[in-house]
């Protein structure tokens, strides 16, 4: 077996299991940089430790954050700086990490210091950012574009940012307004943000809100998609506790769909403010039983599920995960108004619809989503498009599929780097479980 790819997986069915899946992304790097922005000492629980956080953790150092990592604790203490940055002399690398991208951005436009340097590997230089910069501008930020107008990399002459009215497009991304939120309370005086746009994946700007809330800064959102950020006094340091990544529980919710049986996931359930927790509900129109508790979901299958026709926009992530248990589906899974997949890590809804065509299954892209007829899923190598959740999501074909391999499968390192190990456990819990070795 060669090193990149990855073919460890059997069929199996009647899964009986419980996991804890690692510290969600989205939040850990909101709590990164609200930390660092904040006045006083913060300490994070549960963090997440993967390349997306690593490239956070990374560039908040270079910017003279002092920062403490324990990664067998999954802690994280960090010196708050009240939003003033030094400038570290050499581009900040971001890899592919748009959370880190769009919310440094912004973050540096509203620092006195400069000037800033952002990039990133080539994929995230294809990734848009001009509708953010064009508000940051209008707020008085210097952005400069080395290469492609709209895209990275960027160079941020600083001097801060003067506050008042900005209207903002963000259909392609609801990062935009979260960065310009984070930012919001270091603008020489009280930012208002009017949304000119559809908003995608609004449950994301929710996410933003309770986490600033909770570091001391309150938003009126005065009218749907107008927000009103004050923060008079700015960020508080404070100890808090990350949640469990709702989008990686949502493959192991999706394996007892598809292969019948139980599995719980501990760490994240209705009191989540994360969109993709509400994942379990799609599962439970195609006729799984779901249990939802405010800490835990757990899925119960027969392995007999049928197709639905969901709107994924607030959740557009597991629009992925989707995907398999519906090859597994009785009917034709319709996912609809998840255009900006298209302009994620890779095209997802292109990259879905070619790899699971490889299988047998007949699947056709739409303009905003795709449709994927259920049958029965025949062996294939899989391309992975540098995209971990292209990986993660075509692994869930191999509980049920002989002769699944999983081409490139360390990409999975972006968010989830024991993502494979966990899966392994999670399938021996079924009856018909195979290897007893991990295959990698």
């Amino acid at each position: 077996m060669k090193d990149n790819e990855f073919s460890g997986l059997f069929p199996v069915s009647d899964l009986d299991a419980s996991v804890r899946v690692p510290g969600s992304k989205s939040i850990t790097n909101r709590a990164l940089l609200v930390a660092a922005l904040a006045h006083g000492p913060s300490t994070l629980e549960h963090v997440l430790f993967a390349d997306d956080t690593h490239r956070m953790l990374e560039a908040l150092e270079h910017l003279g954050v002092g920062i403490h990592q324990d990664v067998a604790a999954e802690r994280v203490r960090i010196e708050g700086t009240g939003g003033v940055f030094r400038s570290p002399g050499t581009p900040l690398h971001v890899g592919n990490a748009g959370t880190a991208m769009r919310f440094l951005l912004a973050a540096l436009c509203a620092s006195a210091g400069g000037p800033y340097v952002l990039t990133g590997d080539p994929r995230m230089c294809e990734r848009p950012l001009g509708d953010l910069a064009t508000a940051l501008q209008e707020l008085g930020a210097s952005i400069e574009y080395e290469k492609n107008p709209g895209y990275p990399p960027v160079r941020i002459l600083g001097g801060g940012l003067e506050g008042g009215v900005v209207r903002l497009r963000a259909e392609k991304s609801s990062q935009y307004i979260s960065a310009l939120l984070l930012a919001g309370p270091l603008t020489r005086t009280s930012l208002k943000i009017e949304v000119v746009s559809p908003l995608v994946s609004r449950p994301y700007v929710d996410l933003t809100l309770d986490l600033m809330e909770k570091f001391g800064v309150s938003v009126d959102e005065t009218s749907p998609g107008a927000f009103s950020v004050s923060g008079e006094r700015g960020y508080q340091g404070r100890n808090f506790e990350i949640e469990s990544d709702a989008s990686s529980a949502s493959y192991f919710l999706a394996a007892a769909a598809i292969c019948g049986g139980r599995v719980r996931v501990e760490g994240v359930g209705t009191n989540s403010k994360q969109g993709d927790a509400r994942f379990a509900r799609i599962l439970a129109r195609m006729g799984c039983e779901v249990i939802e508790e405010p800490n835990a979901i757990e899925v119960r299958s027969s392995g007999k599920i049928t197709a639905v026709d969901v709107d994924m926009n607030d959740m557009p992530d597991v629009a992925l995960t989707l995907a398999p248990v519906a090859a597994f589906a009785r009917g034709i899974t319709r996912v609809r108004n998840v255009h900006n997949l298209r302009i994620k890590e890779s095209d997802r809804i292109h990259a879905i619809c070619n790899e699971l065509r490889k299988t047998g299954i007949r699947a056709e892209e739409k303009e905003d989503g795709f449709e994927i007829e259920g049958g029965l899923p025949m062996a294939a190598s899989i391309e992975t498009y540098d995209d971990h959740r292209i990986a993660m999501t075509f692994s869930l074909l191999g509980l049920r599929t002989a002769g699944i391999t999983i081409l490139d499968p360390g990409c999975v390192a972006k968010t989830f780097p024991d993502f494979f190990e966990r899966l392994i456990r999670v399938a021996r819990t079924g009856r018909g479980a195979g290897p007893s070795e991990v295959t990698t």
